[in-house]
């Protein structure tokens, strides 16, 4: 079969188990290999590692299937890896009377790079990041589509990654019945509407459950602002949890529509909501100006840093958020801050806020460290799949 070749000392991450070969670690590619073609991952010596994807044009030249020799990369492997993932969740009680969306591939994290596939109540949404992956886009449709209970199967393939491995965007039914324009899911009770078809990542952020259910458990009484909300997530749950105002902030009116449509769907008082349609960064300057407090703030701004090379340039804006953040604070406040970006870690957020909390002249503590939810499980192996960081600090 065709092979690669890793150079001396190069092997010991694959045989560690991390899934990703860079092209500086390749000796050398036999066989021409097409583009997603499964390879054969040889060590210096030419023994056999296991089986990846070929991708050619990215850095990330291979990431591995299998590092089970005896195991074919094949329609079948693809129906075990699904069933495995589905299962897990269920296992985990992600999915239940209160809950009918959940992420049920995480790529890496269950053993499937490049896949990402989430369930809104009987559509899953999929995308298909890498080479690899889209060479086995039809199959992953069908094995989605077999899942009991599932009738649509909606690509969302229109992230940016897909352009380092050379790929098209590309969106659309890809298994099953037409999707509609908007789902409705339930979350921990709550009635949400998700825009699957064109709103950000597979239309709403489900790693964020948990958060948003710690959040309103501290939110009663409270005056709140929840900026870059997007469909309104955290501020439903603040205001259901009896929050005395909870102003909302972001720079997308298609959003913030969805967001007070989410609002009218669970019930919640329209005298307790407000909407704002406005950068953020510029309304947190206006609140700082007008001497504005706020019991509970909330920062979950978009990714700023896919990777650490671009770290330097998004702490400077993780740092002005946060101390915009820290000087609304009222006494004994709460600050929900997150960095969804891949290359910010965990230790450099904390003191980017840090940071921030000493130039705003505060004194803060963090009371509380979050991170994604179960269905969006960190691979021990692959410590790249941990990208939500969340901090929750008080002012003293």
């Amino acid at each position: 079969m065709k092979t690669i070749k890793l150079k001396e000392k190069k092997e010991k991450a694959v045989k560690h188990g991390h899934p990703w070969i860079f092209s500086g670690a390749i000796a050398e590619v036999n066989g021409k290999p097409g583009v997603g073609e499964t390879v054969g991952v040889q060590a210096a010596d030419g023994s056999l590692l296991g089986y990846a994807a070929f991708s050619p044009s990215s850095k990330i030249q291979a990431r591995i299937w299998t590092w089970n020799t005896e195991e074919s990369v094949d329609e079948d492997f693809f129906r075990r890896r699904i069933a495995a993932s589905v299962q897990a969740r269920m296992n985990l009680g992600t999915l239940d009377k209160s809950n009918n969306a959940a992420r049920l591939i995480h790529a890496e994290s269950d053993g499937l790079p490049g896949v990402i596939a989430d369930l809104y109540d009987d559509v899953v949404v999929v995308q298909i990041l890498t080479a690899g992956a889209e060479a086995w886009k039809e199959t992953i449709g069908t094995q989605l589509l077999a899942i009991d209970g599932v009738k649509s199967v909606y690509e969302r393939s229109d992230a940016d990654v897909r352009k380092l491995e050379a790929l098209p965007s590309r969106t659309g039914l890809l298994a099953g019945k037409p999707v509609s324009d908007s789902i409705t899911i339930l979350e921990d009770g709550l009635k949400f509407q998700v825009d699957v078809k064109s709103g950000q990542k597979t239309g709403f952020y489900l790693d964020q459950r948990l958060n948003r259910k710690q959040l309103g458990s501290m939110c009663a009484g409270k005056r709140v602002l929840n900026c870059f909300c997007y469909t309104g997530g955290f501020s439903i749950y603040a205001a259901r949890a009896g929050a005395s105002q909870v102003v909302s902030v972001d720079s997308s009116g298609e959003a913030l529509s969805l967001a007070k449509q989410n609002s009218n769907l669970n019930a919640l008082p329209g005298s307790v909501m407000e909407w704002v349609e406005q950068d953020v960064f510029t309304f947190l300057r206006g609140q700082r100006d007008r001497s504005e407090k706020y019991d509970v703030i909330v920062l979950d701004p978009p990714k700023f840093a896919p990777t650490a090379a671009q770290a330097q340039q998004a702490a400077r804006g993780y740092k002005d958020i946060n101390l915009l953040g820290f000087k609304l604070l009222n006494p004994g406040g709460l600050l929900f801050t997150y960095s969804c970006s891949g290359g910010i870690s965990a230790d450099l957020f904390q003191k980017i806020v840090a940071g921030a909390a000493l130039d705003a002249g505060v004194s803060a503590r963090v009371i509380g460290n979050m991170t994604q939810g179960p269905d969006h499980p960190i691979a021990l192996n692959f410590p790249e799949s941990a990208y939500l960081k969340g901090l929750i600090c008080q002012l003293l």
